[in-house]
């Protein structure tokens, strides 16, 4: 059976473009070049990922010695604490890093050797979860070594969220052209809508890369403000998936 027809339905909610969202941005359809952030947004990305480590250096502390304590207790759930795969970004490869959440034997080690997304597909499987990865989970902490890739110029604070490379392809293939253009980012403007109808709806991404195209440096970074505020809400909700 194909591996993809074995992934959780959350791991792909994008839809394709429809005509009206083609029709009215076409300017952007024709593009062929990646976008290349302003010299402001640049700045934005590498301070605030650097006060974002800073400031989580603790809670990352904290997390490490709850797996390693969780470990001793049940020694199924000993591993790593960090992984990644490999994700496009801007149409680029790119290491996408997170916190482990499931336990080792839900992971394939094979295609785990491959940096395959499929060898960590199991974290939308709860039982496959350790105690301290469902909380981690929950409030999306599994995403904060993502600043480090934005530090190292991989990612932006803000954009479409990085897609690991096949789903990548699968999105092109429906039409979608946003993550080739843009660089991946943490949170986005349909990501900020996980958990609701309209998460995976692509007129999202469209918007954003219209403004990032439209608007000056100073008026893009308001609306990445207004994007990570309402993500920060979303995390505060703790109900991740």
């Amino acid at each position: 059976m194909d591996a993809d027809a074995l992934e959780p339905s959350e791991a792909f909610p994008y839809k394709p473009p429809t005509d009206a969202l083609i029709e009215k941005y076409e300017h952007i359809f024709r593009l062929k070049d990646r976008l290349l952030p302003s010299g402001w947004k640049l700045i934005f990305d590498k301070a605030f990922s650097l006060v974002v480590l800073i400031l989580a250096s603790p809670i990352l502390l904290l997390i490490w010695l709850a797996y390693k304590i969780e470990g001793i207790i049940i020694p199924a759930h000993r591993g790593p604490v960090f992984y990644h795969y490999t994700a496009i970004s801007a149409g680029r490869p790119i290491s996408k890093y997170k916190i482990r959440v499931i336990r080792v034997d839900c992971i394939d080690p094979e295609l785990a050797d491959k940096n395959d997304w499929h060898a960590y597909k199991n974290e939308w499987r709860k039982d496959c979860r350790t105690y301290v990865g469902q909380f981690v989970k929950s409030y999306y902490l599994d995403e904060l070594p993502q600043f480090f890739s934005v530090l190292k110029g991989d990612m932006s604070i803000v954009g479409p969220r990085p897609l690991a490379v096949h789903h990548f392809e699968r999105d092109l293939a429906q039409g979608n052209v946003t993550r080739r253009l843009l660089k991946g980012g943490i949170l986005g403007l349909g990501h900020i809508r996980k958990g609701t109808a309209d998460m995976g709806d692509p007129r999202f991404e469209y918007e954003y890369a219209d403004a990032f195209l439209k608007r000056s440096s100073l008026g893009l970074l308001r609306l990445d403000f207004w994007i990570i505020w309402n993500g920060l809400k979303v995390v505060f909700r703790g109900q991740g998936l």
